[in-house]
């Protein structure tokens, strides 16, 4: 059986129990520290787990700011998307899973410490290099350490290589230009999913901009899980994005956030909920507010 949204503890140690081609990863972060998610991996992972840094695997670091703080490279180096956390282009991001040895045949997992924020940007980048067989562990590290799952500290020996081919995007990137395009009309629907506050751009911590983009619906993605710290039910999911969405048709909708990261579990909640796989604005609120010519809105 294939794992495509979500994986339980239970059923990703019975992967483990028959050997099942796998490879687990640990995206743990802090925006506020970089360095403190794999000070974390280090003191406690996952036996086998290999570390995701957002900055450093997940993220470009290539090219230099252009017009409006676009990063301007070009060719094999260029991201595939703007703001804080631009993409790796999908050639660069294969050359990275190859090199931690996930082959085309293995079912990926991956997991956080933080609420399922951070690991959601590999579950999404999976799917957009055309890989459908990665989960998100429901829960994170904590329900696997609750169920009495073992962990590892230090480093993990190094893995074989493999030799990781693209195929077919299974996710939709959308850019500032398309959002720009389709903005106020009915084929297209922005959800936000940071804080109400940073929203309404009562503050703002990050970017030198504060508000959203306009007409964008919010739900801070941290409404996606229950008590436990898993994601809620499939049919309460499914209530609270009509509820929001109202008469919007579900396909129409583009995720965003500050930096395209914190998008995702809205992303995978909608999927969950049985309305499908939406789109989403990787550069988000940080790549908008780069160009001073795109609209600003403040309040609800």
């Amino acid at each position: 059986m294939d794992y495509t949204t979500l994986i339980s503890v239970e059923q990703l140690q019975g992967l483990m129990a028959r050997s099942q081609r796998l490879r687990v990863f640990d995206c743990s972060f802090d925006l506020m520290q970089p360095h403190a998610g794999e000070q974390q991996y280090l003191e406690a992972h996952i036996p086998g787990a290999v570390y995701a840094d957002l900055d450093r695997a997940l993220t470009a670091r290539h090219g230099v700011p252009g017009a409006h703080g676009v990063i301007t490279a070009t060719g094999a180096d260029a991201p595939a998307s703007g703001g804080r956390h631009p993409l790796p282009n999908r050639e660069k991001f294969a050359t990275w899973l190859s090199s931690v040895g996930l082959a085309n045949d293995m079912q990926a997992v991956v997991y956080d410490r933080n609420g399922a924020n951070y690991c959601g940007r590999l579950w999404w980048m999976l799917k957009w290099a055309g890989h459908d067989k990665v989960a998100v562990l429901n829960g994170g590290l904590q329900a696997w350490q609750a169920a009495g799952g073992a962990v590892n500290s230090g480093e993990e020996p190094a893995h074989f290589a493999a030799s990781f081919l693209l195929s077919p995007a299974r996710a939709t990137l959308v850019d500032a230009q398309t959002v720009a395009e389709q903005l106020g009309r009915s084929g297209q629907t922005l959800i936000d999913a940071r804080a109400a506050p940073r929203f309404r751009g009562e503050v703002e911590p990050l970017d030198p901009v504060a508000g959203h983009i306009p007409g964008a619906l919010n739900r801070p993605f941290s409404q996606n899980l229950g008590a436990d710290g898993k994601f809620k039910p499939a049919a309460q999911l499914k209530a609270e994005f009509e509820a929001l969405l109202g008469q919007r048709d579900p396909a129409t909708v583009v995720h965003h956030c500050g930096s395209g990261v914190s998008a995702v579990p809205n992303l995978i909640a909608m999927e969950i909920a049985g309305l499908g796989r939406t789109g989403l604005y990787a550069g988000s609120w940080s790549d908008w507010c780069s160009d001073p010519d795109r609209p600003v809105a403040q309040g609800a």
